[in-house]
Formats: structure tokens, C-alpha cells, sequence
């Protein structure tokens, strides 16, 4: 049965094909024709029920005003960069700081060993990517991580963390292998020091067979500790080779969550020199990966626990209702990724979904903002009032009777405009994430035009995620249009 459809790519020779989005036998598939290759059909997601119930939250966004790209004509994906075809503002920020590296992981985006040649921009370049992320409008880009290839291989790292600091990026992330913070505490100080916000560390199991470096982590998750700067585990999860530790990753950061703030699964994507077969083997759902979560945690933690990111879309309206001012936007596409968080406490861990009502308190964030919109003083103070009171209801329908600090938490935040408050929510809960990249087998086009995690390159363009690493693979023509002579 047709559900949707789309425009996707050929995986043999990236020609842009109408394709359908079809559920078959409780899955949902991918299915284009290309004239010179055939057929192809590719699972999307693993479970129709929870592709339904995502679906319900899309959120489409305003885009840009400034777009980097204004030539329409043929734009997605052979001529890539934000325009007024793209529906979100950039949420986060990568920037490739250089494709050298200390490692050779065979599962890697980036593939840096094999280019044969040195990807490094200048710090003039940074800084003018940094200062064009900051000049978006309406909202300027409100976090930025720095990646490669290994960004620690960089003698600058230093000056450039805090020159983006300087030039206004609430957040600063490092995406790393942690292989020099753990080699030097001192370093990590000094990254602290400079700016840094949190620490993006590629980690892939707790065990040696799963994750060879996993002493090297450990010192990384001290150092930190003892620096004061957080850490997100980000695992690349392979059926097969890691997904039956994944409930323990979660377990690892509980333990160590005065320093770990979340993990974030990342399913592979299949950018390199993949087989069919391999695809077949080793390919693993948003849906495959909760189910994994929920039986690996005894169900503590469960698969309907997850939204969707535009679930969080009803905040942003409220404080602009409330604020006059634009806000970032989280209209990433609905079926890119799922997130929740958990309580840690002495019982042990607690979702937020068994403190509160989640769907009936999202109800009640939307029509309070739907109230504020309506303008004037007075009515924006009986709205708030009344908008209280009905998220105290959805509080007091959660699971758990424990909901006091929650009830803090949002009246700290949404009544006193105190946003530290949220500061203090997430170093006291864990976020757990995934965010299933695109490859050329399950590529869609309606989710790149969606996309809010942009690549900034040197000759002033943001270019989507999986188009930069996947389909026309801008990666590697960026990289060789600035390559070190």
C-alpha cells in the first residue's frame, strides 16, 4: 500500500527517481525504478505503527531569509546549499577542520585515510564559515560542532573554540575519538577553558570486542569529569557487531553521569564501497534499535517512551508568543531520528514518561501558545495561568509520583523566563538519541529539504547532512575543491 511519495536517488548511479514510500507486512519500504539499473526496494523503517505515530508530528518549517543558494534550477541534490526550496534553519553546525586522522574505522563517513590527499582550512576560512552561520536569519545558528577526520590533530583547535565563542555560539561541541583527551588531561583543561561545550566522543561499545579503545574512553569520561566539561556518547550502531550492547552503553552513562549527559546512536549509513549484502546484514532501523533498548533494559525503558525532534516544535511557538521573538525551530523531518530522557535517581533510571503525561503536556504547550498569539498583556498573563494548570494535570497523570522537580523545572523556566533552569535539567537527566543518517539505499529527498544538521564549507555554503556524506557526496568534492597543494 502506497503511503507517501518522494524523490530518491538510484544507489548505483545517484540519478534522481520518483519513488514511492509503501507498507508492506507491518514495514515500511522504499521503492524507485531507475531506467538503466532497475528496480530497487529498501527497507525505511522497520515498524509501521511507529512510523504512523511519528508521521502525526511533522512540522514543517520557514527555512531561511538569507538562503546561500538562490539558482533553483536542478538544486536537490545535484547543486546543493540552503534555499528557499529548504524548509529549516540550522540547528547544529558541522564543520570539517581536517580529514587527517589517528584511526582507521572501517564503518567512518568521512573515509579520510583514503583520499590520498590533506583537506585543512585555514582559520581565516573557519572563522568566515562561523561568522556566516551566526548572520542566519531570522535566528542565527545556535550550535556548532567541530569534526573531521580527528579536529585534535589540529594545532588551533584552541583559538578556534574560542573564537566561536567570541563571535556568539551558545554551543560549542568537539567531535572527537578522545584519543588526545585522554592522552592529556591537560588539554581537555585547556579546550574547557577556551569555550568548549560538550564533547562529542565516537564510542562504540563497552567491551574490547565492540569498542577496541574502551580504556582510552575511560580516561576520556575521567578527564572530563574532572575538567567539568560533558560529554554525549555517540555510537555507531551495526547489526551484528554492537547492537546487543546497547542497553549497556545507556547503563555506562547512568553510571557516570555526572559527566555524561547523553547517548546518541547513530545507525550506520552505508557511505563507503557497500554490497547489497552488506546492507542487508548490517542495516539497523530507528524502530530495531528502540526494540534493542527496550529488551536490553528489561523494559525500563520503552520504544513508545521516544518522540520524534519535531515534537518539540510547540516550545518554540510558546516562547515566541510569549517573547515577540523569532526562536530555533526543530522542523527536522519526523522520521530522521527519536529521543527521550531519563531520570537517574536512587531507585534507579526514571523516563520522563513515567513523570508526566508527554502527549497531554505537548496539548497543553500548543494551545497555550495558540492563547498568547492572541496578544495583549492581560491575556497573556491569564493564558500562562491558565496553560499552568493544565500541564499540572498532565504531571500529575504520570506514572510516577515523584514529579516535583520536574514541576520546578517548568515553572522556573516558562513562568520566571529563567532558562538556566534547563541548564540544570539536562546535567540532572540523560538524553538518550538516535539519528539515522541517509545513505544512497534509503535515501529521500523530503528529508534533506528537511534537514537541520548543515555542513559549512569555504566557499560559503550549508549543505544538509546526508547529502554532504551520502548521494552526490559533496564531501569529497569540497575537500578536493580545497585540498592542500
Amino acid at each position: 500500500m502506497k503511503v507517501k511519495t518522494t524523490k530518491t536517488l538510484c544507489p548505483i548511479c545517484n540519478a534522481v527517481l520518483e519513488g514511492e514510500i509503501n507498507e508492506e507486512d507491518g514495514k515500511i519500504w522504499l521503492e524507485r525504478t531507475c531506467p538503466e539499473h532497475g528496480h530497487f526496494r529498501d527497507i525505511y523503517w522497520s515498524d509501521a505503527g511507529l512510523w504512523h505515530r511519528f508521521e502525526a508530528f511533522e512540522s514543517i518549517g520557514r527555512g531561511v531569509e538569507n538562503p546561500n543558494v538562490t539558482t533553483l534550477e536542478g538544486c536537490c541534490p545535484e547543486h546543493c546549499g540552503l534555499c528557499s526550496n529548504h524548509k529549516s534553519g540550522t540547528l547544529l553546525a558541522n564543520i570539517d577542520l581536517t580529514n587527517r586522522c589517528n584511526l582507521d574505522c572501517d564503518f567512518c563517513f568521512a573515509n579520510a585515510r583514503a583520499c590520498g590527499f590533506i583537506y585543512e582550512p585555514s582559520f581565516d576560512q573557519i572563522v568566515g564559515m562561523l561568522r556566516m552561520l551566526r548572520e542566519q536569519k531570522p535566528v542565527p545558528a545556535p550550535a556548532v560542532q567541530f569534526s573531521g577526520g580527528e579536529p585534535t590533530m589540529r594545532d588551533d583547535l584552541v583559538e578556534i573554540i574560542r573564537k566561536a565563542k567570541e563571535l556568539g555560539f551558545p554551543q560549542v561541541q568537539l567531535a572527537t575519538n578522545g584519543i588526545k583527551l585522554a592522552r592529556d588531561k591537560g588539554y581537555v583543561e585547556e579546550l574547557k577553558a577556551a569555550g568548549l561545550s560538550t564533547v562529542y566522543l565516537h564510542f562504540d561499545g563497552v567491551s574490547k570486542e565492540t569498542n577496541p579503545k574502551i580504556a582510552s574512553d575511560d580516561k576520556v569520561v575521567r578527564n572530563c569529569e574532572e575538567a567539568g566539561l560533558g560529554i554525549v556518547l555517540v555510537p555507531t550502531i551495526i547489526k551484528g557487531r554492537n547492537d546487543h550492547e546497547v542497553g549497556d552503553m545507556i547503563r555506562y552513562a547512568a553510571g557516570h553521569i555526572s559527566v555524561v549527559r547523553g547517548v546518541n546512536y547513530q545507525p550506520i549509513a552505508f557511505t563507503g564501497a557497500a554490497s547489497e549484502e552488506d546492507v542487508q546484514r548490517e542495516r539497523i532501523t530507528i524502530p530495531e534499535l528502540l526494540e534493542d533498548i527496550e529488551d536490553q533494559t528489561g523494559g525500563t525503558i520503552r520504544k513508545d517512551d521516544f518522540y520524534p525532534v519535531p515534537c518539540v516544535v510547540p516550545f518554540s511557538d510558546l516562547v515566541e508568543a510569549y517573547t515577540g521573538k523569532p526562536q530555533v525551530r526543530f522542523t527536522a523531518h519526523q522520521h530522521c531520528g527519536a529521543a527521550t530522557y531519563v531520570f537517574i535517581t536512587d531507585e534507579g533510571m526514571v523516563p520522563i514518561n513515567r513523570m508526566v503525561d508527554v502527549d497531554s503536556f505537548f496539548r497543553s504547550v500548543e494551545s497555550m501558545a495558540e492563547k498568547l498569539k492572541k496578544g495583549g498583556a492581560l491575556n497573556k498573563y491569564k493564558s500562562l495561568i491558565e496553560g499552568i494548570r493544565e500541564m499540572n494535570k498532565s504531571v500529575r497523570k504520570g506514572e510516577q509520583g515523584s514529579t516535583m522537580e520536574f514541576w520546578k523545572l517548568i515553572g522556573r523556566t516558562l513562568v520566571m523566563q529563567n532558562f538556566d533552569a534547563l541548564r540544570d535539567f539536562h546535567w540532572n537527566a540523560l538524553f538518550i538519541g538516535t539519528m539515522h543518517f541517509m545513505d544512497r539505499y534509503n535515501y529521500d529527498l523530503g528529508r534533506v529539504q528537511r534537514c537541520c544538521i548543515h555542513y559549512a564549507t569555504p566557499d560559503g555554503r550549508l549543505i544538509p547532512f546526508c547529502t554532504y556524506n551520502s548521494g552526490p557526496v559533496y564531501r569529497e568534492i569540497v575537500w578536493k575543491k580545497y585540498k592542500k597543494d
